[in-house]
């Protein structure tokens, strides 16, 4: 099994957003994490506007059971970015990962005017050469946002991650069926929408119109249920 607090940003990375591209609003989402059906820890997914026409999105990441919590594992990772169109367009970027007395920092420079984004800090070596930009690059937690953003039944999703040094396509399918979903009291009919990915991950996050955030997020490993979000509560911009 994969390090808990990685594979745990990769699987909230695909996971929070507004439902209109010309109507971004700020919203907090916290979400309880599970790991085997055992309670792990908690997670919340702000964004907020940060001045100048930039907004900031943050993801923070605590590990509060187990031999995690005990070794004080945390994450933090932020993207600012600007709107240009509909393209939600990566500025900068900040990472900060925390086990015991250890603390990795990475961040991350957009370059716009120089089409070329650099990260330092905790990187590793292969990982610090600049990235040409395209149009239409974003950090993962920026395509999280466009996912939830751009999701239709039965529509397939395409964007580029351009994050930590790494360059890729990700591509999502949305199924064509509504899907129940219940956690705690709260029943959604939600859309399904799956990742394409090779090898033997999945990953499914579940959008409900209406609410600026998925409900639930699920990563699975050879088959099997590795780490489980689901959403607590979302505050929106008149309940902030």
């Amino acid at each position: 099994m994969k390090p808990f607090l990685p594979l745990l940003l990769a699987a909230l990375t695909g996971a929070a957003a507004p439902t209109s591209a010309l109507a971004l609003e700020p919203f907090v989402a916290n979400y309880q994490v599970f790991n085997g059906g055992k309670a792990l820890g908690d997670a919340t997914m702000q964004v907020k506007p940060e001045g100048g026409g930039h907004w900031r999105i943050d993801l923070d990441i605590r590990a509060e059971h187990g031999m995690m919590s005990l070794a004080g594992a945390a994450a933090q990772q932020t993207t600012v970015f600007d709107v240009v169109g509909d393209a939600y367009r990566p500025l900068s970027q900040k990472m900060v990962r925390k086990v015991l007395f250890s603390k990795r920092v990475i961040d991350g420079n957009y370059d716009w005017n120089q089409r070329s984004a650099q990260w330092t800090g905790d990187v590793k070596e292969h990982r610090r050469k600049p990235i040409p930009l395209q149009d239409g690059d974003m950090s993962g937690l920026l395509i999280n946002l466009a996912v939830v953003r751009d999701a239709q039944p039965g529509k397939t999703l395409s964007y580029r991650f351009v994050d930590s040094g790494r360059a890729r396509p990700h591509q999502y399918v949305v199924q064509q069926e509504l899907e129940g979903v219940k956690i705690d009291d709260m029943s959604f009919n939600a859309m399904r929408v799956n990742r394409v990915q090779s090898g033997n991950e999945e990953t499914s996050i579940w959008v409900v119109d209406g609410v600026p955030t998925p409900v639930r997020i699920l990563q699975r490993e050879d088959g099997q249920d590795t780490y489980d979000l689901r959403l607590v509560e979302y505050k929106g911009v008149n309940e902030q």
